[in-house]
């Protein structure tokens, strides 16, 4: 019979008990069909797995080398069972959550890693874009939910959940010339480049952190610091994720003389009304939504 899901459990409850008798036990069979079923194991492999020279059988050299991986195949198909029963009662078979980029991902990296260690065998994947693919990923179907900064007005399609605030910040190049004047004002930004994170091929729908008249974009939040660390103009960016670039002072935080620097984004998670949360997404929504 080699192995299978019922050898596999013969072997390690012999090998957990130590006799036939106490694994006949534990299993709810009788000894001699205990004893029987670990004789055709062996039979098929062609070599002992217990020594039944002594009062209790003893595993053998090459049985003892099969316990990891017989314990590990045992813990997997526990989970598959698990998993085979939590899909028939609502947990989807694959949760995609799409993640602007610019809102820091560690509150909802630590809620995936809850659901993980709940749902080992569920597959997730993240994807991160600039807000407007986000958005147009949810009602493509390409993800499930997602977290994107709220907007100005609501969408009937969309039912949302507050998970937490980003605050935005104004920053520049270390060795920019506006940061050597005494008095900066909010609207001295309106005559320089601004660089903004932003899709391809969408256009812009949030528009709140958009402050300057020109600007250039990219799709990328690491880049678009890089092109304000070298000075090809300044960024409203994420306090959250910035500060290590602020903290080394590679980026310098404006200091306004008429309004505080740090516009404060709302960040929801969404998702469609005429796409009811699954157990995963709903899980990961009820986790951010009440963080602990």
């Amino acid at each position: 019979m080699n192995f299978n899901s019922d050898s596999i459990e013969l072997f390690l409850a012999v090998i957990e008990r130590g006799s036939f008798s106490a694994a006949a036990r534990a299993l709810g069979k009788v000894p001699s069909a205990v004893s029987m079923g670990i004789g055709n194991l062996e039979a098929e492999l062609g070599y002992l797995l217990f020594d039944r020279r002594h009062r209790e059988p003893q595993p053998t050299a090459m049985a003892l080398s099969l316990v990891p991986h017989a314990r590990l195949i045992a813990e997997q198909l526990k989970h598959l069972q698990v998993h085979a029963v939590e899909l028939s009662l609502g947990l989807e078979s694959k949760l995609s959550i799409g993640v602007v980029a610019d809102i820091d991902r560690r509150p909802l990296l630590a809620a995936i890693k809850a659901i993980a260690e709940k749902h080992p065998l569920l597959e997730i994947e993240v994807l991160t874009a600039p807000q407007d693919d986000v958005l147009a990923m949810l009602h493509s179907g390409r993800v499930s939910v997602c977290l994107a900064f709220a907007g100005l007005s609501m969408n009937a399609l969309e039912r949302f959940q507050f998970v937490g605030n980003e605050r935005m910040i104004a920053t520049l190049a270390a060795d920019s010339p506006l940061l050597q004047r005494q008095d900066v004002f909010l609207e001295d930004l309106v005559q320089v480049r601004q660089i903004i994170v932003a899709s391809r091929d969408l256009p812009i729908s949030e528009t709140r952190p958009l402050v300057a008249q020109s600007y250039w974009r990219t799709d990328n939040l690491e880049t678009a610091m890089d092109m304000v660390e070298a000075g090809l103009g300044w960024g409203n960016f994420p306090l959250s994720l910035v500060q290590p670039r602020l903290h080394s002072g590679r980026l310098k935080r404006l200091d306004f003389r008429n309004i505080e620097n740090g516009l404060v984004m709302p960040v929801h998670a969404v998702w469609l009304k005429s796409q009811p949360l699954q157990k995963g997404a709903l899980a990961l929504v009820e986790s951010l939504g009440n963080p602990l």
